[in-house]
């Protein structure tokens, strides 16, 4: 073995150990763009990092089971992690997802499910001129009455995820300040990624990006994407599903509805669906003087239908959205009535069965004991609320977060029998 001198051995280390402390403090910079930090390195030429006040071992019997809310939509979304809802172009996955985040926002239950209610980040990266249709639709058939500051934060400007996510995260720290989003919604994944979709490196750098975000805010990162070209899986890389916390899957059904299938969640059950119906709102005038129109999301019969359901009430319940649209106005202020629901008056709601459900009958205490027989049915089922003259359906925009979970027994004064 040939000579070496012992100062070319020490060069040879310290050069080692620069190049480490280099690499160390690049490591830094970029983690804390992230908000997050690193141990400080040992330098002693070893490369070995110094125990770290942030790494806790938990002795197996100090784990205590944690009773904080788990998911963001109960059911639906996952409070922290990635939700991937996919689908085909113009299957309403778009319209679905931001009015499922209004009532996050609002803190709404979403068809007799709870939320976790916090400030949404949407980053709308394709369709920004109709995303502001949208906004207005839904403010115009919703917020008419609402008072107070609405936590929906838009983000129009197409993004490079994996180069911008840190000026991303940047952005929302600064305008929220000690605010943390509870979602930030990345809509669609097509429009934010550079390269491939079917790349394994192009995939997992942009999981990586949206795993970013949801580390420096410990919040829902929801990827909207589209299917591949069978149409039955999201398109791209299986890094993706791989990843994710939650799969949902978009589509429209043979009446035009919009079903939202919960494909599988990583901490609860899988199977169930939202049915959905979106209808047009004019919003107002463009510069020809011709209608500016977009849509919002309703419940559907679609919906109560996959229930055990009665025939006369689902015809009960298709009435009373009738009788609901005809009516066209809020509920009155009351403590027992989701702020901002729209409601029919029951006795509008019972000439409309009365005229339209088959009864034992023609006989008025036939048609009467019908409509009862119904109304009850659809409050066990959670799909209506009713307090005195006044008949809602529980998914519309309105749920109050002070309402109970319909799903699992009734909202205060629901017990109500219809006069």
């Amino acid at each position: 073995m040939a000579y070496v001198e012992p100062k070319e051995i020490l060069k040879k280390v310290r050069a080692r150990t620069a190049a480490r402390r280099s690499q160390v403090d690049a490591e830094n910079k970029a983690r804390a763009a992230d908000g997050k930090e690193l141990p400080p390195l040992d330098h002693n030429g070893r490369g070995q990092r110094t125990a770290s006040p942030r790494i806790h071992l938990i002795p197996f019997d100090e784990i205590r089971l944690g009773t904080t809310r788990r998911d963001l939509v109960k059911g639906l979304i996952p409070r922290v992690g990635l939700t991937v809802i996919w689908g085909p172009p113009k299957c309403g996955k778009s319209f679905w997802t931001f009015d499922t985040m209004m009532h996050v926002v609002l803190g709404w239950l979403y068809r007799g499910r709870r939320v976790h209610q916090g400030p949404v980040v949407y980053c709308a990266f394709e369709g920004q001129t109709g995303f502001e249709a949208r906004v207005a639709a839904f403010r115009q058939r919703f917020l008419a009455s609402h008072i107070g500051k609405v936590p929906f934060y838009l983000e129009p400007v197409t993004l490079d995820l994996v180069r911008d996510h840190r000026a991303l995260i940047a952005a929302i720290r600064s305008q929220l300040g000690d605010d943390k989003p509870v979602a930030v919604v990345l809509d669609t994944l097509n429009r934010s990624i550079r390269g491939s979709e079917s790349s394994d490196e192009d995939m997992t750098a942009y999981v990586n990006a949206a795993d970013a975000i949801r580390t420096a805010f410990e919040c829902a990162v929801i990827i909207v994407h589209h299917c591949g070209i069978d149409g039955t899986r999201p398109r791209g890389h299986t890094s993706l599903t791989g990843t994710c916390n939650a799969q949902l899957a978009t589509k429209r059904d043979a009446a035009n509805n919009v079903v939202v299938t919960v494909e599988w969640m990583k901490d609860g059950p899988d199977g169930d669906v939202i049915a959905s119906a979106l209808k047009v709102e004019t919003v107002g005038k463009d510069e020809d003087g011709e209608d500016i129109t977009s849509c919002v999301v309703v419940p559907t019969d679609a919906q109560i239908s996959k229930r055990d359901i009665p025939k006369s009430a689902r015809t009960a319940f298709t009435l009373l959205e009738k009788a609901i649209e005809d009516t066209d106005e809020p509920a009155p202020a009351s403590n027992h009535i989701p702020r901002g629901t729209r409601t029919s008056s029951i006795c509008l709601w019972r000439r409309y069965c009365y005229a339209g459900m088959v009864a034992e009958s023609d006989k008025p205490d036939s048609k009467q004991k019908a409509f009862v027989r119904a109304s009850k049915t659809l409050q066990n089922a959670g799909v209506i609320g009713i307090w005195g003259d006044y008949a809602w359906i529980t998914g519309h925009a309105g749920q109050d977060r002070t309402t109970s979970n319909l799903s699992g027994g009734h909202q205060a004064g629901q017990t109500r029998t219809p006069p």
